[in-house]
């Protein structure tokens, strides 16, 4: 089910400063992968059973925000989707890149990488979803007050979830999605790659990561 706007409303939250640190956290995160080494030695049953784990998570983020998309691309912002994914949590694309962020530091063999970058994607993305609230009440009024007080507003509950029998997506939205999905699939082999590196003495090592 989706709400239309009928009425003009304040102007939409402007993602660019969210985007500058998204960014920033993951130049800090490339360079904590290049020059560190997790505690874990690589190959070690421990090592490997985190890595399954992290690529498990990022799956589980790949699939989740396409699945989302399939509701909301094309709409956000002009209509109030409350329906499938986003019947169970107000933001279900913040949720999964969050469980992705997790993911990633996982298949480093790090549950402080993982710790840390899964947090600063919730409290970037619950800023995020904090003034983008703001933006929705005021362009939906009681549709959105009654939706936000039946659904969380990052963690799903599934006993909420509901469908529709149809529904129309963007085709555009969904084809970006995917390509952006697709960097978070890519950085297990680069991870591969620059453990093999690390064990062959070709890149330095400056701290252990725990």
């Amino acid at each position: 089910m989706a709400y239309t706007s009928l009425k003009s409303a304040p102007k939409a939250f402007d993602q660019h400063k969210r985007l500058i640190v998204v960014q920033a956290a993951a130049v800090m995160a490339i360079v904590l992968l290049l020059f560190s080494k997790p505690f874990l030695s690589e190959g070690s049953n421990g090592h490997e059973l985190m890595e399954t784990v992290g690529f498990g998570l990022v799956l589980v983020c790949f699939l989740g925000r396409l699945w989302s998309i399939l509701y909301v691309g094309g709409k956000k912002n002009n209509e109030l989707v409350v329906a499938g994914p986003f019947s169970v949590t107000r933001n279900p694309l913040y949720f999964f890149s969050t469980v992705g962020a997790v993911g990633i530091g996982l298949m480093f063999g790090s549950v402080l990488a993982a710790v840390m970058l899964g947090l600063a994607s919730y409290l970037v993305f619950r800023f995020t979803a904090r003034k983008e609230a703001e933006y929705l009440a005021g362009e939906f009024g009681a549709a959105y007050t009654a939706y936000a007080n039946r659904t969380p507003r990052f963690w799903p509950n599934p006993l909420l979830y509901r469908d529709e029998a149809q529904w129309l997506f963007s085709t555009m939205a969904l084809r970006n999605t995917f390509r952006d999905g697709l960097y978070f699939l890519a950085l297990f082999p680069v991870i591969e790659a620059v453990e093999y590196l690390r064990l062959s003495g070709d890149l330095p090592t400056l701290f252990t990561v725990y």
